[in-house]
């Protein structure tokens, strides 16, 4: 049974980092572990079921902001109630324009 995203967020205690996908992240994109964490706490934040990765274990993606209003893809999945960061980019054109939408409609 497929879990909702946004209730798999409502146990989760903090986040998993490790050299591996703290250097990952920076070396292919220049996005920071700390970026990454801050788009969870800003709005809007969106995320969705990624069922197309989701073969070995439940993964997420989400849309969101840094304190620096830089948007970011960030695809995750949650281990032992905790947010483990698997991939982080600036968001394409396409996902901007949804985020934006989504934004304004929120007024946030």
């Amino acid at each position: 049974m497929e879990q909702n995203a946004r209730d798999i967020l409502s146990s989760v205690e903090g986040f998993e980092w490790d050299k591996g996908n703290i250097s990952k992240n920076w070396g292919k994109h220049r996005v920071s572990y700390i970026e990454c964490e801050e788009v969870f706490f800003n709005n809007p934040f969106v995320v969705q079921n990624d069922v197309t990765h989701s073969s070995t274990e439940a993964r997420y993606y989400s849309l969101g902001s840094t304190d620096r209003e830089r948007l970011l893809f960030i695809v995750f999945t949650v281990r032992k109630n905790k947010i483990r960061v698997i991939s982080a980019r600036d968001m394409s054109r396409k996902e901007r324009i949804m985020y934006e939408q989504i934004k304004t409609n929120t007024k946030i």
